[in-house]
């Protein structure tokens, strides 16, 4: 009997929600404002949050279509004594700030910013501006995050015809 109470117990352990970021100054994200997905595993915070940019960004070691983020400098240097807000204050602003074209989950993006890096810096202030706004960050995963609530539940609304129940997106 201790089994679906233990089920349900870790169910409401994993936290996941979304921060509002922003670029840093004086690097081609300025003025961008990003969704990040943010989810604490089990072992938070002996173990670091997994994040992923929802909206999308042009970098090298986030991936352009899942958003996922190459994060090794949060996953090796982690430690239960950081906070959230080392994440979005000191680690992510330092990924835009100095990315690893070496080490790359967009190898587009790596190759440019090495081979051509003011078409780089162009490409990052393009991107900033179609899908970095204050409307893009507000909008982005919208169609996904009631199905996303409803699934963690593990049930739907029979009540709601406007969406079939099978068509669901993943983050």
């Amino acid at each position: 009997m201790s089994s679906p109470k233990r089920r349900i117990e870790t169910d409401v352990m994993k936290q996941e929600f979304f921060v509002r970021f922003k670029g840093p100054e004086e690097t081609p994200f300025q003025g961008g404002l990003w969704k990040i997905h943010v989810e604490l595993p089990d072992q938070y915070p002996y173990k670091s949050p997994s994040i992923g940019f929802v909206n999308r960004i042009f970098h090298p070691n986030i991936d352009e279509l899942s958003g996922s983020v190459c994060l090794d400098v949060i996953n090796q240097t982690w430690s239960p004594m950081y906070e959230m807000v080392n994440i979005f204050e000191v680690f992510l602003p330092q990924l835009l700030r100095y990315p690893n074209p070496t080490d790359p989950l967009n190898g587009e993006a790596a190759a440019l910013m090495m081979r051509e890096p003011k078409s780089y810096e162009a490409k990052v202030k393009e991107y900033v501006s179609k899908y970095a706004s204050r409307e893009a960050a507000e909008d982005a995963g919208e169609d996904s995050d009631d199905d996303d609530e409803m699934s963690s539940v593990g049930s739907f609304d029979s009540g709601d015809d406007d969406e079939p129940a099978g068509n669901m997106d993943e983050i």
